[in-house]
């Protein structure tokens, strides 16, 4: 820029102060050259002030010291493409913006510095942060139709102080439900406590939830307060509870018709205070029906039934869930991943998720481990995940649009051919998903429903 002449010089600054996104170009020593209005608008700097000084004072991103995208392109020739990432302004307050770079070069084609465009994306966080609100129920992300039937129910069943029985397959957040009905109830405040009664010894359950006294049994040298006392005024969650002892089911039906307990080796009767949800990954009804568990039990616990659907019934959710769990271990690592490639999502698609959210939760942390990119992609995912060779008709690896193909012809399957509710699903417009349609020939996909235009 500095080599212009004057009147070249002011065109080009005229040029660039009628572009909507902030622009700005650096010298290689990256000191700031140019720097057009809506650079100025968008970080509150000066232009005046802006000029002679390194970028990173100006900016103050949180990149900048350690993954700056603009030294990146300087150092490697490479551009950097819309990479999310925080400033803060003038003012201190921290926004997000998109970050496009390239090499700034003179007519000789020598390098000169580099130039940086970025776009101030604070309206479409809003945005993002209310769908996030309006898909969202304490921890727990979900556009799934049942989810958010659920979501619908939930505080209405945590403001009652009734028994409920959450059934759904391990990994699909029973736990988490329980956790939200707790925290969404007046007694808040109280505890929470949690026992995997399948993870317990039946000789030590009993001791575990009742408590016992000094004596009740071979060292058992003082008492000792049991789960149900320990919970207090808050909430007690037996998770597989479907796993019990019947001696222990019998003493469990007492405790929640009466509202009392008597630890082990004690004649004193103690009041349970504690609301009680109880989980199980299988259909207690057919452990009745089976003679496994108690008809009245059942019936005494399932007053509000709540029913989980597995993550293979619920794909359009992969896309959110894989943005929470990213925000959550850029939190708890300290990495500044941006996302996940639609290679990746892709796959995810295609997986059957045998271990639901447990299982899709954990790809993500492994992804975490050996992603020193911006964003995960297929190398960083579980070996289980990536698909292989035996899942496409014959030999030969999957390709990009062998699992974008799969994934859109599943989607449409699942969807009875309606093209919105895919769209919806697959999180993609539907002209666009029109078009994969035909170029991928998956018209006789559609077995019913909307029509080809919906």
């Amino acid at each position: 820029m500095q080599t212009f002449e004057n009147g070249a010089y002011n065109h080009c600054e005229v040029i660039l102060d009628s572009i909507a996104d902030g622009v700005l170009t650096v010298d290689n020593q990256m000191v700031i050259t140019a720097f057009n209005r809506s650079a100025q608008q968008i970080t509150r700097v000066p232009r005046e002030e802006a000029i002679g000084r390194k970028c990173f004072e100006v900016m103050r991103g949180e990149m900048c010291e350690s993954e700056c995208c603009i030294k990146t392109t300087m150092e490697t020739g490479e551009r950097c493409n819309n990479i999310p990432v925080y400033i803060l302004r003038a003012d201190n307050k921290r926004i997000p913006v998109s970050v496009t770079t390239s090499i700034l070069r003179d007519e000789r084609g020598t390098p000169i510095g580099a130039v940086e465009v970025f776009r101030d994306l604070s309206e479409i966080h809003t945005l993002r942060q209310a769908y996030r609100r309006i898909h969202r129920f304490e921890d727990i992300v979900s556009k799934n139709h049942r989810m958010m039937k659920l979501f619908s129910v939930l505080p209405m069943v945590a403001s009652s102080r009734s028994t409920v029985l959450i059934e759904g397959a391990s990994g699909t957040g029973k736990e988490l439900v329980a956790k939200a009905i707790h925290n969404q109830s007046g007694d808040r405040e109280a505890p929470f406590v949690a026992v995997n009664c399948g993870a317990l010894p039946e000789t030590l359950i009993e001791a575990e939830l009742f408590g016992y006294h000094a004596g009740a049994f071979t060292d058992a040298k003082r008492n000792k307060p049991g789960l149900f006392a320990m919970a207090g005024e808050g909430t007690l969650f037996l998770d597989e509870i479907g796993d019990i002892s019947p001696s222990t089911q019998v003493r469990l039906l007492r405790v929640l018709q009466n509202r009392t307990f008597t630890p082990l080796g004690s004649n004193e009767v103690c009041t349970l205070k504690a609301r009680v949800i109880a989980a199980t990954h299988q259909s207690l009804k057919a452990l009745v029906d089976a003679k496994h568990f108690r008809e009245d039990l059942y019936y005494r616990i399932n007053v509000i039934r709540l029913s989980l659907p597995n993550l293979a019934e619920r794909k359009e959710d992969i896309p959110i869930l894989a943005e929470h769990f990213v925000e959550k271990f850029n939190s708890l690592t300290g990495k500044h991943i941006v996302g996940v490639t639609d290679e990746a999502l892709a796959a995810f698609a295609l997986h059957d998720w045998p271990g639901n959210i447990r299982e899709l939760e954990n790809a993500i942390e492994h992804a975490f481990i050996l992603c020193n990119d911006k964003f995960i992609d297929l190398p960083h995912l579980p070996e289980t995940i990536v698909p292989r060779p035996a899942k496409v008709n014959g030999a030969g690896a999957l390709t990009l649009q062998d699992i974008e193909k799969r994934a859109i012809a599943e989607a449409l399957i699942r969807n009875n051919g309606r093209r919105m509710a895919t769209a919806r699903e697959l999180d993609i417009h539907k002209n666009t998903l029109r078009r994969k349609i035909q170029a991928y020939n998956l018209e006789g996909v559609e077995t019913s429903g909307e029509g080809p235009e919906n």
